[in-house]
Parts: C-alpha cells; sequence; structure tokens
C-alpha cells in the first residue's frame, strides 16, 4: 500500500524529494487524499466514540469533502467511505427532516442501513455484532418513525425492509404487530433501543480503529504531538474546553426556550381562560393590564438574554466548527 511506502521511505531517511519530482501530480494528489480520507475516518470514529459533538460534525464535513472529491472510490478506500457514510447517518438518525437520498421516503437510517450492508460484503467474516448491528437498525428504523407518530409510513419502511426470505420473517412479524399496535414504548423497542445501536456501532469502530493504527498521517502526527510535549497537551486542553463550553451554551439555550415557552403558555391561557374573581370590572381590568405588561417585560428581557446566548454561541461554533456545521 501506498501508506507502508511512504512509512517506510520516512524512516530510512530515503530519497523522498527525487520521488515526489518525478512523480505525476495528480497521481500524488490522490495518494494524499487517500491518507487524508483514512486520517479523517479514524478521526470521525474516536469522536463518535467519545460523544464529541462539536469534533464529530467538523471531521464529517472533512470527510465528506474528501469523499467528495473521488470520481470513483478506489477498492481499497470502500470500506473506509461506507464506514464514514454510516456513522454520518447514525449520528443523525433520529432526524427524521434530513435527506441522504433522492428518494424522500428513506430515512437517515434507512440510508445507514444501507451503508452497512455495502460494509458487510466488504467484510472477510462475518459475526454476531454484524448482525446484531443489522437488527438494531432494522427495528430502529421503524422505532423512529413510530415515536414521531408516523405509523403509516412506520408500516410502508416495514415492506421495505425485509424480504421474503424465512430468516427475516421472526422480526419482521413481530414489528409488524408493534406498527398495528401504534405503541412506540413496547418492550421490543425499548429493549433495542437506539442507544443500544450507538453501543455496539462503538464496539465495531473500535475493532476498526486497531486495523487503521498503520496510517501514515496518523503515525507522523502521533509522533510530532509525542515531540512537542506539553504543547500538544495545551492544545488538546482548549479543544475539551471549548466543547465543554459549546455543550453548555447549547443547555442554556434549551432551558431559556423551555422557560419562554411557559410564559407564553402562560399568557395564552389567561386569555382563553380567564379566572373569575370579586372584583369591580375597572380593577380587573387594570389586573390584566399590568399582568400583560410584566409577561411583555419578561418575553423582553428573555429575548434579549437569547440573543446574546445565540452571539456567544456563534463566536464558539467559529472557533470549534468548519464554515457552515450544523449538528
Amino acid at each position: 500500500m501506498a501508506t507502508a511506502a511512504a512509512a517506510g521511505a520516512a524512516e530510512s531517511g530515503g530519497p523522498v524529494s527525487s520521488s515526489v519530482s518525478s512523480a505525476p501530480p495528480g497521481a500524488v494528489e490522490a495518494v494524499a487524499a487517500e491518507w487524508m480520507l483514512e486520517f479523517a475516518c479514524s478521526c470521525l470514529c474516536r469522536h463518535f466514540a467519545e460523544q464529541s459533538g462539536a469534533e464529530f460534525w467538523r471531521w464529517r464535513d472533512v470527510a465528506q469533502a474528501l469523499i467528495n472529491g473521488f470520481s470513483q472510490i478506489p477498492p481499497h478506500q470502500k470500506k473506509t467511505v461506507y464506514l464514514c457514510q454510516l456513522l454520518i447517518r447514525i449520528a443523525q438518525g433520529k432526524s427524521l427532516g434530513l435527506q441522504f437520498d433522492n428518494d424522500q421516503r428513506i430515512s437517515p437510517l434507512e440510508s445507514a442501513l444501507s451503508f452497512w450492508t455495502l460494509l458487510e460484503r466488504e467484510e472477510n467474516k462475518l459475526d454476531k455484532l454484524h448482525e446484531d448491528i443489522r437488527r438494531l437498525i432494522q427495528i430502529q428504523i421503524v422505532a423512529v418513525h413510530m415515536e414521531n407518530r408516523y405509523f403509516k409510513e412506520a408500516a410502508e419502511v416495514l415492506e421495505r425492509l425485509f424480504t421474503d426470505s424465512e430468516s427475516d420473517k421472526p422480526l419482521r412479524v413481530k414489528l409488524a404487530t408493534v406498527v398495528k399496535a401504534k405503541d412506540p414504548y413496547v418492550p421490543l423497542l425499548q429493549s433495542f433501543s437506539y442507544s443500544l445501536l450507538i453501543s455496539k456501532i462503538k464496539s465495531y469502530i473500535k475493532l476498526s480503529m486497531k486495523e487503521n493504527e498503520t496510517n501514515f498521517l496518523i503515525q507522523e502526527a502521533t509522533k510530532h504531538a509525542v515531540s512537542q510535549g506539553l504543547g500538544a497537551t495545551a492544545l488538546l486542553n482548549r479543544a475539551v474546553e471549548v466543547n465543554e463550553n459549546d455543550k453548555s451554551d447549547l443547555e442554556s439555550k434549551q432551558r431559556l426556550e423551555e422557560e419562554e415557552q411557559n410564559i407564553i403558555s402562560q399568557s395564552s391561557g389567561d386569555i382563553k381562560n380567564p379566572t373569575v374573581r370579586r372584583r369591580s370590572r375597572q380593577k380587573s381590568k387594570e389586573s390584566r393590564v399590568l399582568q400583560s405588561n410584566l409577561i411583555g417585560k419578561e418575553l423582553k428581557k428573555l429575548t434579549d438574554w437569547k440573543n446574546e446566548l445565540y452571539y456567544k454561541m456563534h463566536k464558539v461554533r467559529m472557533f470549534v466548527h468548519f464554515p457552515g456545521i450544523t449538528s
């Protein structure tokens, strides 16, 4: 492989410069792109396993850009490409509004299943972990539709998922019963949960990361980081700190929106269901005006706070993410 050749040249101190000067630029770019994709996939796997969202989305964009740059996927890179596409879709599996395929009926998890099938074809041997992941993806495709009350779509996806093979029949029958009951909280869906799927995927990528330890860029970057000593550690700490800030800001945003919604709900509740009190019309009118003014002031405070928070989050994301990154 090109990785091994490059590593050997680097270690032996051979005439790398003369080789580069005689190689066609297009060939050099192709080899470098392969190294970078392997490195990006390794980072994507690590951040998926660590659940470090900001860094995962950053490396998603890097990997996607490199994949899009291939006119044709090299045979020895297929597994890397399929793994990246799988992780990207699994990470956004609960977002039914996202579309990865031209067919708008296909959810992110259903798209992930197609890449899992391609990955299985690249494997030398399939074991129980492969079977578990396939089954969990199938179940969660149906479960996510049901959680969002899309029962008709859940029935339709069930027809697409399963063939007439006898091996699929038991699970198909169970899921058909669940869909007919229109209950997303049945034991089957709770036992084969989305969190269990994530856990199984983590086990799979742990094995994949071991296979990719010989990647040239990973080895060279590791040597450089070690040589930097505390400098590399400080950089890592800074990334962790930014991630924590990003998470804290997101939690604050969620609390803020809940509080704002509660105030709006209380306001609308007072209008729709006014409380009858023993007081004159004038006092009642004054009370309503006062209450309306107080609610207006509180909403303005919350709006100002929210705008300030959004601005801070935007600054953090500009530091952590690549341009245009979204979760």
